[in-house]
């Protein structure tokens, strides 16, 4: 993967669902803003068709095989990074992104275990500048979805959650600035962590 050579910071939020990359990356946001600095959030899967079509199989709506639905991950990231995402760069606009190469590798190795096939898919694609990794147990993130939601999605699985949770942590051994943080403590403290990172990367 390529290094971001573009004036503005790619920082990604990554973890399983209901570890709290939504509400950190909200809170980065608006601490950047305050110090008057240019920045956008973002996510993967998209809101864009193929991000539709993953998000359909995700909720159950239609089936298709592993190596099909980490192609469209891949598909949906190169239009998001060539359409969004790098032009803001070019602009010196920090953008920040929930969910991105970590997530396709922790949740795609569950089911494909060809981890040179999965790196070697997104292998042109940018990496973040910073990476937090919102460490917090499978039990508690289920228990977090249950206070939110009526259904639980593909992912969302106990079970599940325990090997994608195993590989988040085996991944970011091999990637490069990636910070695991504890996200089973108060938002604030949480966030003082990341806000700290932030300032020295």
């Amino acid at each position: 993967m390529k290094k971001n050579l573009h004036h503005g910071k790619f920082i990604v939020f990554e973890g399983l669902d209901g570890s709290g990359t939504t509400t950190q990356s909200e809170l980065l946001l608006k601490y950047l803003k305050r110090k008057n600095k240019k920045a956008y959030l973002t996510g993967e899967p998209t809101s864009s068709l193929i991000g539709g079509l993953i998000k359909s199989q995700i909720a159950g709506e239609w089936k298709s095989s592993p190596e099909c639905l980490q192609l469209l991950f891949t598909a949906d990231r190169a239009h998001h990074l060539e359409k969004e995402i790098i032009p803001l760069l070019k602009k010196g606009i920090n953008v920040i992104c929930t969910r991105y190469l970590l997530s396709t590798l922790a949740y795609g190795n569950l089911d494909i275990k060809d981890e040179k096939w999965l790196m070697g898919i997104n292998k042109k694609f940018i990496l973040p500048d910073i990476t937090f990794l919102l460490k917090v147990s499978p039990k508690t993130c289920i228990q977090r979805i249950k206070k939110e939601r009526f259904h639980k999605e593909l992912f969302e699985k106990e079970e599940k959650l325990k090997g994608v949770y195993k590989n988040y942590l085996k991944f970011a051994k091999k990637l490069k600035n990636i910070y695991i943080i504890d996200g089973e403590k108060p938002i604030k403290k949480v966030f003082e962590e990341i806000k700290n990172l932030y300032e020295k990367c």
